[in-house]
């Protein structure tokens, strides 16, 4: 009984131990000086929203990155993991309007409790870089780079049509709107409002954001196509066409008799423009404006579109709304035929889209022709395929390998010879051009709520907008203030925050009480953990240029579009302010699959949330952080079972109870392996346990397979436990045994950190587990002397031979034929065919 008692696993006794001696070590997870000669790595999960409680889809996300990490550090590389807190939004508002703490307070409140279930999960992390983005030594970088981007045109302020979230009482960024909702309320219709906006000109850096998607090989191909998509290249032609003279009267104020008015349209197809049959234009384009405004019937009916254009935005999906349009009653000239077309006014076409107005082609467009069907607008073909077929092709015909007819001096012209000549001769004719667009639009920036960045500009009535100067940075953003959910930005309320003096001309002005998205703060945050406490600047570039790019960064696949084509455009900015040289920010990304519970993505707001701190409680942190591991292959979803944490714990135990009852023997082994050529079972343990460290390498290098990984281990200890008896009598020498051990433990490091120390130290191993060298595995003793082989008889398994390894191929053949199953399977038959995979399989045709 007092040995059973001494080899109980206990965890609760194991684990707080040790996290208090590394808490007592702050250099055990701190990155080397950048001169230590190692090579650098930096591994990075993305930084979390401190809410309050961390849970597993959590735990499984920095599980994966420490394991990394571990591996890292005891492969012998310099390694940055850094860990801090997303901690500007919304929420710590709602929490000051329901439980009445400020937001500063409830936030730090939050950050210190997750920080300790951190702690207690045992992750490594260098806390000594630890940052918060809702303190005033990281947002004032924020305004910093505001102030930058403003001098360099990256940043203006106009009145745009904006996405409100009801809720959230704000403005929502295009990326921010899923399905027409907001990305924090599911349940609540994104509305349109026209606000004054600040916005980042992202756009500038649109074609180069496309083509370094290009150089992402390390990114998923998911990620990289999403990214793709909302960036939305499209190559086309801007091209005039013109109001019909003698309906100009009355519109832009020209007089009759005066030139037309250029319609500027965007056209992917300008070698189809003979067969445009009407110009359509956006509700708000500012000609229907103006011709509604001479106009009561047309102006009731764009009134109409308008409404229905704004209920398809805010239900997410405009280009799925049904279509309807009206005739102005206004005609256009197409600029090469000279015909006249009708202008109708139409709600799929958006005024922030290429020119707010298309020609429509029915004949060769699909959404056209739908239109033109709806309303009796005529279809006309201008495009024929290559080669003469028997019957015309159906309309709309969208091929772009025909030739050009009923299109004067260009039929039989090629569609890609007279969308180049055409472009020329719009070029030529001063009517048009070449032209790129994208459907990715500038970010909007401005908030209206408290609990964010102040933006750091002033609003004078003499200078109009200032920047703050640098030496009054930071904005401090008012600590406790009457937060509310209407009238606007809570801070401007707050006189002794608005009203300040100009920095220009020193008379009395107004601060912009708009706050900064807080996609801002996570846009750069992992270059602030290189140099934290800098107070100079928001870091230094040579300690930035060593660790960056990111050598492997892990989130989820939902950021795919918001922080991560952010952060791209953040990089290239700070890049271009000569902060930097790395184009990208990070070298791999990985995806992790979410945490499923009840059928839904673990979430507070879903109310199937798993506290670790529940499951550390009942099996320990390291039973719970393996678990999150081995459950499912960790870029697939995992669906939550509480079994299989139990499960866990139980192999934890047989490992602890394997190591502790052999320890003393393998203390005693003093030196290396002193068998040259081991005997069975030694050759066979010694054989497996190469194999595993192979394997694990293997993943850890590659695929990421941990649960495979966990499983390998099991498959060791399980063939450890078979020769106890062995590894007892002595059977197994001394020298083996010590090897086993301290490579087991090795190996469980870094995915239990807590055992593998308490083990490292019962088996006498020197300094911290994680400071131990990586076992390298033995080819020679990781090779097979035999091999199985399945044997297949038309495509059905037979049986499994055994050969020697490196057997040639007459001889798997011999021995698969020698097979009693398989002699008696193919008894009586004629073997047409034997199909050899060399230490794969065996085939055999028979007829």
């Amino acid at each position: 009984m007092a040995e059973e008692k001494e080899l109980r696993y206990d965890p609760a006794g194991i684990e707080p131990k040790w996290q208090e001696r590394w808490a007592a070590d702050p250099a055990l997870y701190a990155a080397d000086p950048t001169d230590s000669g190692k090579p650098k790595y930096y591994v990075l999960e993305m930084l979390p929203y401190p809410s309050g409680q961390l849970h597993m889809g959590h735990v499984r996300n920095y599980s994966i990155g420490d394991a990394l990490a571990r591996h890292m550090w005891m492969r012998g590389y310099n390694v940055l993991h850094p860990m801090g807190w997303d901690a500007f939004g919304l929420p710590a508002e709602n929490a000051a309007l329901k439980n009445n703490t400020p937001p500063r307070e409830w936030t730090l409140g939050n950050i210190a409790a997750m920080k300790r279930q951190m702690q207690r999960l045992g992750l490594g992390y260098d806390w000594a870089t630890e940052i918060a983005t809702c303190l005033p030594d990281y947002y004032k970088w924020n305004q910093w780079f505001f102030l930058r981007m403003y001098e360099r045109g990256l940043v203006y302020r106009k009145k745009s049509k904006v996405n409100w979230c009801p809720e959230c009482a704000t403005v929502l960024a295009n990326e921010q709107v899923i399905d027409g909702r907001c990305w924090r309320h599911e349940d609540t219709l994104v509305e349109q409002r026209d606000l004054e906006q600040w916005f980042f000109r992202i756009t500038a850096y649109a074609q180069e954001l496309l083509d370094g998607l290009d150089k992402l090989e390390g990114w998923p191909e998911k990620v990289r196509t999403m990214q793709r998509n909302w960036i939305g290249r499209s190559e086309g032609t801007e091209v005039e066409f013109f109001l019909a003279e003698e309906l100009n009267q009355g519109i832009g104020n020209r007089e009759q008799g005066t030139a037309g008015r250029p319609i500027r349209v965007f056209t992917t197809r300008i070698d189809t423009i003979f067969g445009a049959t009407s110009i359509q234009l956006a509700p708000e384009h500012a000609l229907v404006q103006e011709m509604a405004a001479l106009d009561s019937g047309l102006a009731k009916q764009v009134g109409e579109l308008l409404d229905e254009q704004k209920k398809a935005r805010e239900a997410g999906d405009v280009g799925a709304i049904e279509k309807h349009g009206v005739p102005t009653g206004h005609f256009a000239v197409n600029p090469y035929s000279g015909e006249q077309i009708p202008i109708w006014v139409a709600n799929y076409i958006l005024a922030d889209y290429g020119t707010g107005a298309i020609m429509s082609v029915p004949g060769h467009d699909a959404r056209d022709f739908e239109f033109a069907q709806k309303y009796a607008i005529p279809v006309r073909r201008v495009i024929a395929p290559a080669e003469a077929a028997a019957e015309e092709p159906e309309l709309p015909y969208l091929s772009e390998d025909g030739v050009l007819i009923h299109s004067g001096e260009f039929d039989g012209v090629t569609c890609h010879q007279a969308q180049e000549r055409l472009g020329q001769m719009a070029m030529e004719k001063g009517i048009g051009e070449p032209t790129v667009t994208f459907r990715l639009k500038d970010w909007g920036v401005s908030r209206q709520r408290y609990w964010g960045t102040p933006i750091p500009m002033v609003h004078c009535a003499t200078d109009g907008i200032v920047p703050v100067p640098d030496e009054q940075l930071p904005v401090i953003l008012p600590e406790r203030i009457e937060i509310t959910q209407q009238g606007g930005s809570p801070l401007g309320r707050v006189a002794e925050f608005v009203n300040v003096t100009c920095p220009k001309c020193g008379q009395p002005a107004r601060r912009e009480t708009d706050t900064m998205d807080t996609f801002v703060d996570s846009s750069w945050y992992f270059y602030r953990y290189t140099d934290a406490k800098n107070a100079a600047a928001a870091f230094e570039p040579a300690k930035a240029q060593h660790w960056f790019p990111i050598d492997q960064y892990i989130g989820g696949v939902e950021h795919a579009i918001l922080h991560l084509i952010y952060s791209r455009f953040w990089t290239k900015v700070m890049r271009d302010l000569g902060l930097i040289k790395n184009d990208e920010p990070a070298t791999r990304l990985f995806t992790q699959g979410m945490v499923i519970k009840d059928g839904a993505k673990m979430s507070k707001s879903k109310g199937n949330v798993v506290s670790p701190d529940d499951m550390i409680a009942r099996y320990g942190a390291d039973a719970t952080r393996m678990y999150a591991l081995f459950a499912a292959p960790p870029d697939r979803d995992l669906e939550w079972q509480e079994d299989g944490v139990a499960g866990v714990s139980r192999f934890l135990g047989r490992v602890y109870r394997l190591v502790m009852k052999h320890a003393g023997a393998a203390r005693e082994a003093a030196g290396g392996r002193a068998v040259t050529a081991p005997a069975d079972p030694s050759l066979k343990l010694l054989r497996k346990l190469h194999q595993t460290i192979a394997k694990i390498t293997h993943d850890f290098e590659g695929r990421w397979h941990f649960n495979t990984c966990v499983a390998a281990i099991m498959e060791l200890v399980n063939d450890m436990t078979a020769a106890d008896v062995q590894l007892a009598s002595g059977e197994v020498p001394a020298a083996v045994v010590r090897e086993l051990l301290t490579t087991l433990v090795l190996l469980v490091s870094p995915f239990a950190p807590y055992l593998s120390a308490e083990l490292w130290e019962e088996l006498g191993g020197e300094g911290a587990v994680l400071r131990a060298s990586w076992p390298k595995s033995d080819p020679a003793l990781a090779k097979e002397d035999e091999l199985e082989i399945p044997v297949q008889v038309n495509g059905r398994l037979v049986n499994v031979v055994r050969v020697p390894a490196g057997s040639a191929n007459d001889v798997v053949q011999a021995a698969a034929l020698a097979d009693e199953r398989v002699r008696s399977r193919i008894a009586g038959k004629t073997v047409a065919k034997v199909i050899v995979v060399p230490g794969k399989t065996v085939n055999l045709v028979v007829k």
